[in-house]
């Protein structure tokens, strides 16, 4: 039985002058920013992370840039029909994110789920898995994206893979040679009925319609743990030679393989490994990615983190953009996009050597909706704690524990690669017997000899992300109970630290209003 959502749906012309004409019209846009008005009262609510207007905001999906602006689209679950849909912002910095009205509505697949999107001169092609007929393909053509076609009404993959050594799920799509290629997320069985390993399939179509199954995509991952799974892939260039597949594991959360593309044998051979999760999946941890060429060589990922809490319309919010990019050999996670726009209410502290076992709060630095850089010296130190969101009764920790990690060069000790360690501790994040409480997040970070530690670090409401000397990133969500959980301070712990700068912004809130 087909299901045709009863969401209302608008239709408009193909120029961006008229469409932004139509667009203060409309009715989906008009109760979006009703919505936002009621939503924002959540003292939970992130203030400059996107959210969803109206319901519970799932995957990122299909980021891409068209005609000078990104867009966004994301699992979406509107009020009359809590079926995924997909929702859609679109931005011309990644940070001033602006609502449209929904992009893709279920019919005959009965649920718009996770996909991707290629970006062509005069056209946009969505493919992403209807839940019960397999991957489909939409096309728009119009300046802004509102008008979308599903080609062929119906599954271009089919979901019935049956006696097929591939799944059909989660789909992203590129072009080579005058060719368009698909990943189908999946798994294969690993020495046992009920355990699997990742992995995603390969498919080639020259219309977008007929498509045909290649193999196995991924070849020499020994990174990816059994159990894994490859959903929401992303395939796309990085850096001179390499590539990069980002993906989603529904057991240990966002994550992306890197290595080269060998494209007489269109096979993808695996050399590293890089982690957007650094703990369990879900409990405030990051889930989806949804990544793009930024045409400078990197690659913009957003994710999606999940809730830590029984909250439909909270479910996720979005990571700041991320842009990942390869610098002498090593990947680098920075973050990206016009964040600096949002500043203001600068403080700043000079740097002074922290002896051990004092906690150092200074004045005028606190906040819940702050970006902080913090530069120290902690060449010789056996642990850095930064508490945030504090009060009595309420932190939540940031900790560095100097060369404290993996020694990666056992055997071969002249070259000397030992990991330090970050994490972030959100055991003691609130007092609501009512929020899971989430495993503490920890990451193994290289920070070589004689190099500075740079912290970069966003917090907002409830959503707190740390970039670690721009090579790795740590995010979860948390929940402070106490209006006066706001305060930070900073303790040298066992060895002196030298802190050599602190600077903090208040971040103001962005409109979502055209």
């Amino acid at each position: 039985m087909k299901n045709y959502s009863p969401v209302p749906r608008e239709t408009y012309g193909k120029d961006f002058e008229e469409q932004i004409i139509q667009l203060q019209s409309s009715g989906l846009l008009q109760r979006f920013a009703q919505s936002r008005k009621v939503l924002e009262t959540d003292p939970h609510r992130p203030i400059y992370h996107a959210t969803s207007p109206e319901c519970a905001m799932h995957d990122a999906n299909g980021l891409c840039f068209y005609k000078g602006y990104w867009h966004l689209f994301y699992q979406a679950y509107p009020p009359e029909y809590p079926k995924q849909h997909w929702g859609h912002i679109f931005s011309k910095d990644l940070i001033h994110w602006k609502d449209l009205p929904y992009a893709l509505y279920p019919g005959p697949e009965q649920a718009c789920f996770s996909g991707a999107a290629f970006a062509e001169e005069n056209r946009v092609i969505a493919m992403y898995h209807g839940t019960t007929i397999g991957n489909m393909v939409a096309v728009s053509e119009d300046d802004l994206l509102l008008n979308w076609e599903k080609l062929t009404g119906k599954a271009v993959i089919d979901i019935d893979s049956q006696g097929q050594e591939y799944q059909v799920f989660d789909p992203c799509i590129w072009e080579k040679d005058g060719n368009y290629y698909s990943l189908s997320g999946g798994y294969l069985p690993y020495g046992s009925p009920w355990k699997y390993r990742a992995a995603d399939f390969l498919f080639k179509s020259k219309d977008l319609i007929n498509w045909q199954y290649l193999h196995q995509f991924v070849e020499g991952d020994i990174f990816t743990m059994p159990g894994d799974d490859g959903a929401c892939p992303y395939f796309w260039p990085i850096g001179h030679d390499k590539y990069i597949m980002l993906f989603f594991s529904h057991m240990s959360g966002g994550q992306a393989l890197v290595g080269t593309y060998d494209k007489e044998r269109d096979k993808f051979i695996v050399n590293k490994h890089i982690k957007a999760n650094h703990g369990v999946l879900h409990e405030g941890g990051v889930h989806a990615p949804s990544a793009c060429p930024d045409g400078n060589g990197g690659v913009i990922v957003i994710h999606n983190v999940n809730t830590g809490k029984k909250d439909s319309v909270m479910k996720s919010t979005m990571t700041l953009p991320r842009k990942l990019s390869i610098e002498n050999e090593e990947m680098k996670i920075e973050p990206t996009g016009n964040y600096e726009s949002l500043r203001c209410n600068h403080r700043h502290v000079d740097g002074f050597v922290m002896p051990p076992g004092t906690e150092f709060e200074f004045e005028g630095i606190r906040g819940n909706a702050v970006e902080i850089i913090a530069e120290f010296d902690a060449t010789d130190s056996n642990m850095l704690e930064i508490d945030v969101l504090k009060s009595d009764n309420e932190t939540t920790r940031l900790r560095y524990y100097h060369k404290r990690g993996y020694n990666r060069a056992y055997r071969r000790k002249e070259m000397d690669i030992v990991d330090s360690v970050f994490e972030i501790d959100s055991t003691g994040s609130t007092t609501n017997k009512d929020i899971f409480t989430r495993p503490i997040e920890s990451m193994q970070v290289h920070v070589k000899d004689g190099e500075s530690l740079r912290l970069h670090i966003f917090i907002d409401k409830s959503i707190i992300e740390v970039f670690v000397n721009y090579k790795d990133c740590a995010c979860v969500r948390v929940y402070p109970e106490n209006p006066q959980s706001t305060g930070i301070s900073i303790t040298a712990k066992g060895k002196p630290v030298t802190l050599q700068s602190l600077d903090i912004w208040d971040m103001k809130k962005i409109e979502y209003s055209l």
